[in-house]
């Protein structure tokens, strides 16, 4: 019998990594698990069960703390990083959320450099969909390697961009970065945020289940990995039967908590049209051949099993007439200041109009139900073109290969010459606005990477599309070229150390 392993587990408390605790204690024959946690008599009262359980050592502390992460990852042979902050927290303190979340993966990396075994030690990072952000139809089909592009205002995925760059750069010999999509739990028919309004009717998205995200931390850490899937980026998403349209996403949520249409309590210029992320993937199904993580649960069982958790006081909702619930309980929502949608046509604030419906003209366009046109778009796969040959095998990529998808980004590959297949070598490059920079074929063509001086921020997406063909594919789409850039100059200063 082979010695139990011991995983070092980040963000035990939210929702995925508290899935993938579960999962790892219910194998804790096989696994020693460490959890760092910020002390709160909330997170005391949830892991109370685990206090004298040998199996699990607790260590109440904050990922901003060096010392405290070296401790966690000293004696560890996985280290899964799920913790930081996140939506809707990231929203309203953004500066902090990209500081927390920088610093966290910062004091990761080196406290696994720090380790005598460091070559031996598996990092398991987990990126988000809204790396890749807005990807509306007719390119709605993503795939890991295409343009890091990040929505307008999200400074939660600036900071995993930035974060995944650390470990990708690291020099690590066992590393991974798995951009989580948005996650199906209990709790989510509890949301009651104008956040919820930024999502466009006809967006879509490939949810993954709380219960799947929860088995594939388990099962990362297993012996049947092979040698071949580190050092890669990897979608994880729940599958077919989980790629919906985000209008299908209010039927099943409305449901599930007995309200009626969306029809009937929602307006549609109350959602954007543009500027938030989600994409089908073309590619998730390759981290399940890996992981073998999901369950495959029809979607509307999902929904119904959700709905059986809700707490009784939701229920109520479905006596209520929808016109109460509209007037009283989402127009005010739409209507609530900072985030709220329709308070930005209210104050006329340009810039969000802007970046989520394009101009007031847009927005007004959008009309009632009896004009607004829900579709659902083409399930027939559609690949961005990434700059090089990619039938090529990744061991035959060489230094012509390189040039090619420099140049389709607008740049040059400055480096003369590379090994045959050497993707983990950083080579030398240079954007189109003159900026050089290190970073390895990996990243960039495997990542969706490119210059750190433009992207993932200030969101100059308007300069970067008319000089970056690649990038171009994932803005001209619902921009013109004459777009005024939208961005929020002053979260930026300061922020120079991040890059």
């Amino acid at each position: 019998m082979s010695a139990k392993k011991t995983v070092f587990l980040t963000g035990a408390t939210g929702n995925m990594g508290w899935a993938g605790f579960k999962e790892l204690y219910a194998k804790k024959d096989k696994f020693n698990i460490v959890v760092l946690i910020r002390d709160s008599e909330k997170n005391r009262e949830l892991f109370k069960p685990y206090d004298s359980d040998p199996s699990v050592k607790i260590v109440w502390g904050d990922l901003m703390n060096y010392d405290e992460v070296l401790s966690c990852v000293t004696g560890s042979d996985f280290v899964l990083h799920v913790g930081g902050m996140v939506s809707p927290a990231a929203d309203y303190y953004p500066k902090k959320t990209i500081k927390t979340n920088t610093t966290a993966a910062k004091n990761i990396v080196e406290a696994v450099k720090a380790q005598p075994n460091r070559d031996e030690i598996k990092v398991v990072y987990i990126g988000t969909v809204a790396q890749t952000g807005d990807r509306n139809a007719p390119i709605h089909w993503a795939r890991t390697g295409d343009p890091i592009k990040i929505s307008i205002y999200d400074h939660y995925a600036i900071s995993k961009t930035i974060a995944e760059r650390y470990f990708a750069e690291s020099g690590l010999k066992y590393w991974v970065s798995l951009r989580q999509s948005g996650i199906l739990y209990p709790g989510i028919l509890k949301n009651y945020d104008p956040i919820m309004f930024h999502v466009p009717i006809n967006g879509v998205l490939e949810w993954a289940t709380v219960e799947d995200s929860g088995r594939l931390l388990a099962n990362v850490c297993g012996d049947d990995v092979p040698e071949e899937f580190w050092r890669r980026f990897y979608n994880i998403g729940s599958g077919k039967e989980y790629r919906i349209t985000n209008y299908e996403f209010e039927v099943y949520l409305l449901n599930a908590i007995g309200l009626s249409s969306p029809k009937k309590i929602f307006e549609p210029k109350w959602f954007t049209l543009k500027n938030f992320h989600g994409q089908w993937y073309a590619d998730s199904d390759l981290l399940d051949s890996y992981l073998h993580f999901r369950e495959n649960m029809p979607i509307e069982k999902y929904f119904k099993i959700l709905s059986d958790t809700v707490p009784k006081f939701y229920k109520l909702a479905k006596v209520l007439p929808p016109f109460l619930i509209k007037k009283f309980g989402m127009e005010p929502l739409a209507n609530k200041e900072i985030f709220g949608t329709m308070n930005w046509i209210k104050t006329n604030n340009k810039d969000r109009i802007t970046a989520y419906y394009g101009s007031k003209e847009e927005w007004e366009k959008i009309g009632g139900w009896d004009t607004f046109k829900i579709t659902r778009p083409s399930e027939e796969v559609t690949n961005l073109d990434h700059g090089y040959d990619e039938s090529k095998p990744a061991d035959e990529l060489d230094i012509e290969d390189m040039k090619k998808a420099a140049q389709f980004r607008g740049g040059e590959c400055l480096s003369e010459s590379m090994e045959k297949g050497d993707l983990f070598t950083p080579l030398k490059w240079k954007c189109a606005h003159g900026h050089e920079f290190m970073m390895t074929p990996n990243l960039a063509l495997k990542g969706g990477h490119w210059c750190p001086e433009e992207l993932p921020y200030p969101w100059k997406y308007d300069e970067e599309a008319r000089v970056n063909p690649f990038f171009a594919q994932v803005w001209y789409t619902n921009h013109t070229k004459d777009e005024n850039n939208v961005y929020d100059e002053s979260i930026f200063k300061g922020m120079a150390e991040y890059k």
